[in-house]
């Protein structure tokens, strides 16, 4: 799959924009601040409906605008595809495949495999959990509707249950209706349990041998899910639990609070790791993040990287651009050099400067 074109009106910094991209690797230069990550962001978003910040619709919307779009010209397989995207301030967002309205972010989820990979990815590991578990949630949104579906409906319960717990100190009679939003907070927690644990396996039977390589043949690593609760043990918690969830008004067990471990030669190096080892893992996850969209949508993404070359030594910076030439990559940088210096192909070059964006070739 491929992105064969860009347009954005109101997106940022851009007020117009109209881009067309090589299917090979294309290359964004300038200064800081001058625009570039935000042509990575429209098109994450435009393939996954959010954005890798974590920013809101109407943050990303140009200043003094009301709305903002996002066109996407896409190849699958050789055949043509267009997303269409409204940003609106105030109002949900309206999505379109083909000119056909999707009702549900769900509808939109892979259409498009996008990885995006920026300079913050590299403390994946060493920052809290909650950057683990956006992790897992963004990948396998893209690669599982059903997770889409028990993410959803997990966090609504989750909401309402948390609401609850906060009533309660005004209105203690309500207490029995906790039964009905217990029962559907483990029915869909089970389910995200269960998809986040297939997922942790697959990912183990591809990052050894990515992993091996990065670190010349000398670390194993293996990635463990460390569930909040066991899903055969989260009914009977959450039971054991209330009176305290009532005295902190939140619901403190849970898929909410799951964290994942990275275990290199036996050793956990989210605690003891050096900071190479946590960067080198972390460039292995995203690695083997492209190999298993390749192995269940049987098509490689597209891989978006954000000025990661400048955060990288020049043999992780190799062992990247050696991974990757097969794949259609959008990548930002300062400058060229990295590039020269590895004699790296590349098939298209934009310079941006103050949201105006020049193809050099």
């Amino acid at each position: 799959m491929i992105i064969t074109s860009i347009d954005l009106q109101n997106y940022r910094n851009y007020p117009e924009l109209h881009m067309e991209l090589d299917k090979g690797t294309n290359i964004l230069y300038g200064d800081n601040a001058q625009g570039k990550t935000n042509i990575l962001e429209a098109i994450y978003v435009g393939c996954t409906t959010k954005s890798h910040r974590g920013a809101k619709d109407k943050e990303i919307i140009r200043f003094h605008e009301e709305e903002s779009h996002i066109k996407l010209g896409i190849e699958r397989d050789g055949v043509p595809c267009r997303i269409d995207m409204h940003l609106k301030k105030n109002k949900t967002k309206g999505i379109a495949v083909n000119g056909i309205p999707v009702h549900r972010a769900s509808e939109l989820f892979g259409v498009a495999n996008v990885v995006f990979f920026s300079p913050e990815d590299l403390n994946i590991i060493k920052n809290g959990p909650s950057e683990r578990r956006r992790f897992i949630d963004l990948e396998l949104c893209q690669l599982n509707k059903l997770y889409v579906h028990s993410l959803i409906q997990y966090n609504k319960t989750l909401v309402q249950r948390n609401k609850l717990l906060k009533e309660l100190a005004f209105h203690p009679e309500y207490e029995t209706t906790l039964d009905v939003w217990d029962e559907q907070l483990v029915r869909y927690g089970r389910q995200v349990m269960e998809y986040r644990a297939d997922f942790a396996g697959h990912l183990n039977g591809i990052i050894r041998d990515i992993h091996l390589r990065l670190s010349g043949e000398k670390e194993n690593l293996q990635i463990c899910y460390d569930p909040n609760i066991l899903p055969e043990e989260f009914e009977r918690t959450l039971r054991r639990n209330r009176e305290q969830d009532i005295r902190q008004k939140t619901t403190l067990c849970g898929p909410h609070r799951d964290d994942i471990s990275f275990i290199v030669n036996g050793i956990d190096i989210r605690r003891f790791g050096s900071q190479g080892q946590q960067r080198t893992a972390a460039l292995s996850l995203k690695l083997s993040e492209i190999e298993l969209v390749k192995m269940i949508v049987k098509d490689y993404p597209i891989l978006l990287l954000d000025d990661v070359l400048s955060e990288l030594d020049s043999s992780r910076q190799n062992q990247l651009l050696a991974s990757i030439h097969h794949i259609q990559t959008v990548i930002t940088c300062t400058g060229l050099d990295d590039f020269v210096n590895n004699r790296f192909p590349i098939d298209k070059i934009f310079k941006v400067s103050d949201g105006i964006v020049v193809n050099e070739n």
